[in-house]
């Protein structure tokens, strides 16, 4: 039937109401193909040539965005498109197994579809479950908590080609896990209360009060909230937006998901004020693909928010016109780089932009756009009705307030924990029920791996900065194997925009595969080291930057493991690893760095 529709005039009917519906803008370019993708099981290439002509775009544009995106596909997946996480916390409790049990009973092999086109398997990115592994997605949607018995029971409903709706609303159940809340998550404001204390107050005095808050970004990169919404705020210009960042595609976290389903209404009143500050009438929540599940939900509440005057024209009689667009993204990690989820946003592949001009200044559409964190507009919304001072008297001198974690790994109590800044790494385990611990990864892989010697650090902007993921490993877990996933994952993840990033991801995960193999030498440490700094000083974005993190944070604390994976080889007299390796430290800061690399991929 399906084969028939596209060969037929179905397909061109249902492709002309797509592109009327999204007023034939191109920056709806995302929301179309998935509604293709979703109904055909991949892009038809008549699809594309009908787009391209709707939309007035090029069909180069078109391709390079559907080959962008791993959730779209220029050939068919199956009726019901499995995808299992493999992330490090889905490792850890059997993934390979279950994939593999996955494989055999459904009789298809892992990446390709079934010989009856009724499902296909593979592996994917954290879909943001990592708090009940072992995670996956059928047709986008989350499934969780995955078992032998539960995977049975999904086989079964896929081979009688059971509608989802119709399959057991368990195996599509997504828990909250609060354990332990505080000054935020304690809060339920009442709808309209943030938005009628900032007019009360003035707007300019309410922006006065974030800023004596002390918010800082919650997203990772922690750049202080009341600034950017300044800088904004004084561009001279005829529009400017507001763009909530729910892309967290970090390995790890899962916070933003919790408080989308729990807090949306203070997240969206947090979008009000911010806009209400800067002069948007327009707003974005960029929603990451993986939480396909949360969208009709958002939907209803934002609807719900326009019939009550909390949106819209005119809101509560205040004069101020403000409205929120719901966008979802399509499997692309990079597009939580604020830069390239703006890029995502106008229709186009998920490039981080050369900066400056930063995205205060000409952001969406060239316009002043201050994009902001989940978590950020939620405290956002709490400091409007309590003011700064009641934010501000937690925390440090350079972090005030608290940090929501999604604490997952090997502990007793995994979910989410908010904790004052300054709290120590080991509090936090205590709390957690973790014990025999090896060690932490704070921030996930593009943070930093912290060993059982370190527990009295900090969370905190001047010591351990994070966007919230904390993952727990006991002893029993392999180093390498910990930093073999995250390599693979950077590898896979980066956009190939340059080349430090493109090969040198490449370059890292197979020379890390290498060691781990125990084929390496200690030719092959110091080249890893060097590797590392190439790719960390000349990568054009923040991934590439990050990327070699895993690296270097456990070379640095656990040398002696990497030797012992080296092949038994015997050294010239005098050798010496620890010298070799600075030589290599100093060869990395070559102004020909970026050239070798070029080499290397010709």
């Amino acid at each position: 039937m399906v084969i028939e529709e596209i060969q037929g005039d179905f397909m061109q009917q249902f492709i002309k109401q797509l592109a009327k519906d999204n007023d034939f803008k191109s920056t709806s370019l995302l929301s179309i193909l998935r509604a293709i993708q979703t109904r055909y099981f991949h892009i038809p290439k008549e699809a594309i040539e009908q787009l391209a002509e709707l939309l007035n775009i090029p069909r180069t544009q078109i391709q390079n965005v559907i080959a962008f995106y791993s959730f779209f596909h220029f050939e068919p997946r199956g009726k019901y498109d499995i995808l299992i996480s493999s992330s490090i916390t889905d490792l850890m409790v059997g993934q390979e197994e279950l994939i593999n049990y996955f494989s055999e009973k459904l009789d298809v092999k892992i990446g390709e579809v079934r010989a009856d086109s009724v499902v296909s398997l593979n592996n994917t990115s954290c879909t943001g479950m990592c708090d009940q592994s072992l995670a996956g997605l059928v047709n986008g949607y989350a499934i969780t908590k995955l078992t032998k018995a539960r995977i049975d029971e999904i086989v079964e409903n896929v081979n009688k080609q059971l509608p989802l709706e119709k399959w057991s609303r368990d195996l599509f159940d997504v828990q909250d896990n609060i354990i332990k809340p505080d000054l935020l998550l304690n809060q339920k404001p009442t709808q309209g209360e943030a938005i009628n204390a900032t007019f009360a107050r003035g707007l300019m005095e309410t922006l006065n009060e974030v800023e004596k808050s002390g918010l800082r970004g919650r997203g990772g990169a922690g750049y202080t909230t009341a600034w950017k919404w300044k800088f904004c705020h004084e561009e001279n210009a005829d529009q400017r937006y507001i763009v909530c960042n729910a892309d967290e595609g970090e390995p790890g976290t899962f916070k933003d998901r919790v408080l989308l389903n729990s807090y949306a209404d203070s997240v969206f009143e947090g979008m009000t004020v911010a806009a209400a500050i800067i002069g948007a009438t327009q707003g974005f929540i960029y929603l990451r693909g993986e939480y396909l599940h949360l969208y009709e939900k958002l939907e209803a509440i934002l609807a719900a928010r326009r019939n009550a005057n909390l949106l819209g024209k005119n809101i509560l009689q205040h004069g101020f016109d403000f409205d929120i667009e719901i966008c979802l993204g399509a499997g692309a990690y990079i597009c939580g780089e604020e830069s390239a989820l703006i890029e995502s946003l106008e229709g186009k592949a998920g490039i981080p932009r050369n900066r400056p001009p930063y995205p205060v200044v000409s952001g969406y559409l060239n316009k002043p756009t201050s994009v902001n964190n989940v978590e950020t507009f939620l405290a956002a919304a709490n400091i409007a009705i309590h003011g700064g001072e009641w934010f501000a008297n937690l925390g440090t001198a350079k972090s005030k307030g608290t940090k929501v974690l999604s604490i997952s790994g090997d502990c007793a109590k995994v979910g989410i924990y908010e904790y004052a800044f300054g709290t120590t790494i080991q509090t936090i385990l205590n709390d957690c029920g973790a014990s025999d611990v090896l060690g932490v990864q704070v921030g996930g892989p593009s943070g930093t791996f912290i060993s059982n010697d370190e527990f009295e650090r900090k969370i905190a902007f001047e010591d351990l900065a994070t966007g919230g993921s904390f993952i727990v490993f006991n002893n029993s877990r392999n180093i390498l194997d910990i930093v073999h996933n995250f390599s693979h994952f950077f590898a896979h993840e980066s956009c190939g925009f340059c080349t430090p990033c493109r090969v040198g991801t490449s370059l890292l995960k197979k020379q890390v595969d290498k060691i781990v193999e125990g084929h390496g030498s200690a030719g092959d440490i110091v080249a890893l080291e060097e590797l590392c700094q190439l790719i960390k000083n000349y990568s054009h974005c923040g991934l590439g930057q990050t990327a070699a993190n895993p690296v270097l944070t456990t070379l640095e604390r656990y040398p002696e493991l990497y030797q012992s994976m080296l092949k038994k080889i015997s050294y010239e007299p005098g050798f010496d690893l620890d010298k070799s390796l600075e030589t290599a430290r100093r060869m990395a800061h070559r102004d020909d760095a970026h050239a070798h690399l070029a080499q290397v991929e010709d």
